[in-house]
C-alpha cells in the first residue's frame, strides 16, 4: 500500500477522517514547495529585527511549506478540515521527533496570530531561534524528499 511504513496507521486515519486527501499528477511535486519554503525563510530572516511577529509567522510558514512538500511527494495534502494540525500529525508520525518542533511553532504562531492577551509579542531572540529551527527542518525535508514514494 505505502512505500513508507513508519506512521502508516496515522496517515490512514487522517485520510479516513478527511484531514488528508490523495493527489495525483503534477500536484505530486514537493520540490517547488521546498523552494517556496527556502524563499519564505529568506524573507523571514530579513525582517527579524524590524518586524519580529511577521518574521515568526513567515518562519513558521516556511517550515509548513517544507512539511507539505514531503506530503506532496507522497501524493498527499491536507484538507481544509485537517489544516495545519493534520500536517503536524502526518510529519511527526512519519518522520519522528525531529519534526516535533513544527508543532511547537504552530502553537506559538497561533498565539501570535490569535492573541488572548492584549499585547502578545515575539522578541528578536525568540524569532531568530525559530528561524534557525526552520532552517534545520527545511534542510531535513530536503534530505528526506528524494527518498519518499507515493503513499
Amino acid at each position: 500500500m505505502s512505500g513508507w511504513k513508519t506512521g502508516e496507521a496515522e496517515i490512514q486515519q487522517l485520510l479516513a477522517d478527511g484531514h488528508l486527501q490523495r493527489v495525483v499528477g503534477g500536484k505530486v511535486n514537493g520540490e517547488q514547495l521546498l523552494l517556496r519554503a527556502e524563499r519564505t525563510l529568506s524573507t523571514a530572516s530579513a525582517i527579524v529585527a524590524t518586524d519580529p511577529e511577521s518574521a515568526y509567522v513567515l518562519a513558521y510558514d516556511a517550515t509548513r511549506y517544507a512539511c507539505i512538500s514531503l506530503l506532496a511527494r507522497q501524493g498527499l495534502r491536507p484538507t481544509t478540515s485537517g489544516g495545519h494540525y493534520a500536517v503536524e500529525r502526518a510529519v511527526r508520525a512519519q518522520f519522528g521527533a525531529g519534526f516535533r518542533s513544527f508543532g511547537a511553532m504552530r502553537r506559538r504562531r497561533n498565539e501570535l496570530e490569535y492573541p488572548t492577551a492584549t499585547e502578545e509579542h515575539a522578541d528578536q531572540d525568540e524569532v531568530q531561534d525559530t528561524v534557525d529551527t526552520a532552517q534545520g527542518l527545511i534542510a531535513a525535508a530536503g534530505k528526506l524528499l528524494p527518498a519518499l514514494a507515493v503513499f
